[in-house]
């Protein structure tokens, strides 16, 4: 079932990627809520202008799409958009609930080394490691966060499992263009569970 997605990017460095999430989402991309190449252009707008339009694309939204890109921190607005999609807001009727996050690592000159690195461990394990500095801390606050006895992938070496230890999962491009359904409906799901998740919602 496709869901309305909201997608979260430094537009300076990401906006190709995006694009291209819009083209891998074929008839689902009908569903995408955010800014195309036909929005009303916001340069120069009130921050007030801005975040009142960002807040109509993602009200009604239920799972956002993070590009991580490797100057990401620098943008305004990513954060914001991130706390804003994990806030329950209400207007008149209609209240917006908590939007399931779902993260996607840019490939850069054909690798992911700029923020992923692997350990194997000695029980034969093979671990991920993300470079915090290079992400907001309302996204390291959404991983590994996952309070249930099923957070594991490996219970000997404690390896989170990597769709379901963490609320906001990060995937490759790579990996994420293959299937991006199979990522969003993860995301959602886990929109559906918050209580199983210790929550950071603010920046």
């Amino acid at each position: 079932m496709a869901r309305e997605t909201f997608i979260a990017y430094k537009y300076s460095e990401a906006q190709d990627l995006r694009d291209e999430i819009i083209e891998k989402l074929g008839a689902d991309a009908s569903y995408y809520q955010g800014e195309t190449a036909e929005s009303p252009d916001m340069t120069g707008e009130t921050i007030d202008k801005i975040k009142n339009g960002l807040k109509d694309m993602i009200f009604g939204t239920s799972v956002t799409i993070v590009i991580i890109s490797p100057n990401l921190k620098q943008s305004k607005w990513v954060d914001w958009e991130i706390e804003y999609s994990l806030k329950e807001y209400k207007r008149q009727s209609t209240t917006s609930r908590t939007n399931g996050l779902v993260g996607v690592i840019m490939k850069v000159n054909g690798t992911y080394d700029w923020l992923v690195s692997h350990n194997s461990k000695e029980d034969g394990c093979t671990s991920r490691y993300t470079d915090k500095t290079k992400m907001y801390e309302i996204i390291n606050g959404n991983r590994f966060n996952n309070t249930t006895d099923d957070k594991y992938s490996c219970s000997t070496c404690k390896s989170y499992d990597w769709l379901k230890g963490s609320y906001m999962s990060l995937i490759e491009e790579d990996e994420f263009l293959k299937d991006p359904t199979k990522f969003i409906e993860n995301a959602y799901d886990k929109s559906k569970a918050t209580g199983d998740f210790k929550l950071t919602k603010k920046r």
